[in-house]
């Protein structure tokens, strides 16, 4: 079915939208290295073909306003005098802020920002040679395009083409004349052949009044004039397509082909495609400069991509199919236990336990493969922060350098997202709190310059994102003496406080330590907002300074929030679950063991002293000192803790289970799951519950603690009984 051009014209635009974003990335990241190397040449030109790229998908899309800006800057890239020009580097990421904010405004149905002073700053590129220029413009009017004419760019594209042994095509793909979108209509073609070869050149330009009539490629590929002509062929949309041989591809290149016969003279082809070519068509391939490639030779980029775009919701719904057969996988799992005590001698069985078995592999296989999907690499948000630091440092007055680690290591793509605002946040503090002024660094004897480094790294089962700095450091007095000051604790509150207590005050709401109001610190929002998105996400932060030395703020990610392997447990004839990397060891103890120290429990385990968390009630009974706990040993931040728990339940994996804000109010439950037999679990969320038990004192702590647990587990059942099917 043929789509209407209405509906054709509206994917296109939301495709744009979502590749722009790499082109603005791009952009900032080149003209960040333009900076680093002024007048580089290379750099200009690689500036120059993403504002080309920009520039016509934006034609393509009929966002005028946006293509005329950027085919502005792109002429005054051309020139040569561009390169020299000092203030390159800052017009250019001028340009992709405006471009940044037009596309937004584009999307969002909002206001078009002003674009004045960028053309200014374009005018000013453009103002020595617009004599030359324009004599240049009128000299090609009136004459054919000749070797001459042809780009640096486009001249080493096609030599790398040659060396490589590719097949170099000359197409004239004429558009439909009832087509009502021709400029949307060459860049679709052009998006359809990119996909099996090269592009190296493309007439006319999107301006010119020809380009509603036809589009003409010298493009590189493996495949033959017929395969070519296939794909430009574009219902409604192309008319007739001439595909002309310039240079035949090497024999040995084409797939499952063997070098018999040597290639055909170059010079015959291009005589050949001379001859045939339309009148003021691209010259042949034999008339350019050979040059040699710049980087070895290589097959073009779209002959070994196979990308599809997916809307990341329908992964998600994948996933949570995924989840549903694991928690059918339980029952069955149920089902055939039950049914192995009634019939134990039930020849079935066996067959059911292979079945089972096979099973369970291809549901941990297919999980796996899923999660895959959802699995970026922390480079998408890593490479935004040059330019933040960038920017940041000018205002602040510093010299920062930033470095980056890591960025190949995966995380779902849900949880980069959510912490890209708390990434960034610490960032930013971290050049306008940590580093110091050059001049200070100075008397110090450190170098004028600092360094913010950012890394990420895999730890077991979760993903490690640290952010480092050489600053000044936190002073934990200071920490202290501003948190009485905000009337957060008292003085001898504050003194009862260790080093690593009071660096948690840092996270309260309200907290700052800047000694004035400006635009990048000092109104107290900011670390309480990344504590609560990380407990959002089941991830903790912990920080490591040292006075005069550096910050490092450490955080730890789950590689995923759909699926966990958990232990659980029971606790007054309730069952809960915890993430089991979040368990070190499980010991026996009695309640002997466990003693007071400033009105909390604690418990002392081979040469350990561990605080000691409840989530029942402590036992008063006569026989209390010699009842038998069973200790979970966790880890939660950088600390360890003992959790009593009555019993065991065992291992298993489980899909989370997200409950409605209606259902519960409490943050010491992260969601539930459904087990095989129906029975629910609460995950919990060992951060909050930590932090409730010491807000709470041991003396009502139980009673309060498990009432509201018991409550929440009961709702929690009636949430998800009808999802259980026998809850």
């Amino acid at each position: 079915m043929t789509i209407p051009p209405d509906e054709r014209g509206a994917e296109l635009r939301e495709l744009f939208f979502e590749t722009s974003q790499e082109l603005l990335q791009a952009l900032n990241e080149e003209s960040l290295k333009l900076e680093k190397n002024p007048g580089d040449e290379e750099i200009v030109r690689s500036i120059r073909r993403t504002v080309h790229t920009l520039k016509g998908d934006s034609a393509a899309c009929g966002l005028r306003e946006l293509s005329e800006l950027a085919h502005s800057f792109e002429d005054a890239l051309t020139l040569e005098s561009a390169a020299s020009h000092g203030a390159l580097a800052e017009i250019a990421l001028m340009a992709a802020d405006v471009f940044a904010e037009m596309l937004a405004a584009y999307h969002g149905g909002g206001p078009m920002p002003a674009t004045e002073n960028l053309r200014k700053k374009i005018d000013e590129l453009t103002a020595a040679p617009a004599v030359k220029k324009t004599r240049k413009k009128k000299t090609a009017a009136s004459a054919p395009r000749s070797d001459k004419d042809w780009t640096e760019e486009e001249k080493r594209s096609l030599a790398q083409a040659q060396a490589a042994g590719l097949g170099i095509y000359d197409i004239v793909a004429k558009i439909d004349p009832l087509c009502t979108m021709p400029i949307a209509a060459r860049q679709l073609i052009q998006n359809a052949i990119r996909e099996v070869g090269k592009v190296l050149v493309v007439r006319p330009d999107a301006k010119s009044p020809a380009a509603s009539r036809h589009v003409e490629f010298i493009f590189a590929t493996l495949l033959t004039e017929a395969q070519i002509a296939a794909k430009c062929h574009i219902p409604t949309i192309t008319g007739e397509t001439t595909v002309t041989l310039i240079q035949a591809a090497s024999p040995e290149k084409i797939p499952g082909k063997v070098a018999e016969q040597p290639a055909p003279p170059a010079p015959a082809i291009a005589e050949t495609a001379a001859s045939t070519a339309p009148s003021g068509n691209l010259p042949s391939a034999s008339t350019l400069e050979a040059q040699p490639p710049a980087t070895e030779p290589s097959l073009p980029q779209a002959l070994t991509e196979n990308i599809l775009r997916v809307d990341a919701g329908r992964i998600d719904n994948v996933l949570n199919l995924v989840g549903e057969l694991i928690i059918g996988k339980s029952m069955l799992q149920q089902a055939l236990t039950e049914f192995g005590k009634l019939y134990p001698k039930e020849a079935l069985r066996g067959k059911f336990s292979d079945a089972m078995a096979f099973q369970a592999r291809v549901l941990n296989d297919l999980q796996r493969s899923v999660m895959k999907i959802r699995m970026v690499p922390v480079e998408q948000l890593f490479r935004r922060f040059p330019r933040i630091v960038r920017d940041l440092a000018r205002q602040c007055g510093r010299e920062v350098d930033l470095e980056l680690s890591g960025q190949e290591t995966d995380l779902d793509k849900g949880i980069l997202d959510a912490i890209a605002e708390p990434l960034t946040h610490l960032v930013r503090n971290a050049v306008s709190h940590g580093i110091e002024p050059a001049e200070q660094r100075r008397t110090q004897g450190k170098s004028p310059r600092g360094k913010i480094r950012l890394n990420a790294y895999h730890q077991g089962n979760q993903v490690v994102v640290e952010i480092s700095d050489d600053g000044r450091g936190i002073d934990a007095q200071k920490i202290r003496s501003k948190a009485i000051e905000l009337g957060m604790l008292t003085a001898e509150e504050a003194q009862r406080l260790s080093e690593a207590e009071s660096f948690d005050l840092i996270f309260r709401p309200g907290f700052s330590t800047a000694e004035q109001v400006t635009e990048v610190s000092g109104r107290g929002v900011g670390m309480d907002v990344v504590q609560s998105v990380l407990q959002r996400l089941k991830a903790t932060i912990h920080v490591e300074t040292r006075v005069g030395q550096g910050t490092t703020f450490r955080l730890k990610l789950p590689l995923t929030l759909a699926i966990i392997k958990a232990l659980m447990f029971w606790v007054e004839q309730r069952l809960y679950a915890i993430p089991l990397n979040a368990v070190s060891q499980i010991a026996r103890t009695f309640e002997s063991d466990v003693h007071q120290v400033d009105n909390y429990e604690v418990l002392q385990l081979r040469n350990q002293i561990l605080p000691l968390l409840r989530l029942g009630r402590a036992p008063l009974d006569a026989d209390r000192e010699s009842r038998k706990l069973f200790i979970l040993v966790i880890t939660v931040g950088e600390k360890q803790y003992g959790l009593a728990v009555d019993a065991l339940e065992g291992e298993e994996e489980l899909v989370i289970k997200a409950l409605d804000d209606h259902t519960f109010s409490t943050d010491l439950v992260n969601g539930a799951s459904i087990l095989g037999d129906g029975k629910v679990v609460l995950i919990l969320n060992l951060l909050a519950v930590v932090e409730h038990v010491a807000r709470t004192r041991p003396e009502t702590a139980g009673v309060a603690r498990c009432g509201l647990l018991l409550n929440h587990a009961d709702r929690a059942r009636l949430a998800l009984g009808a999802a259980g099917g026998q809850a």
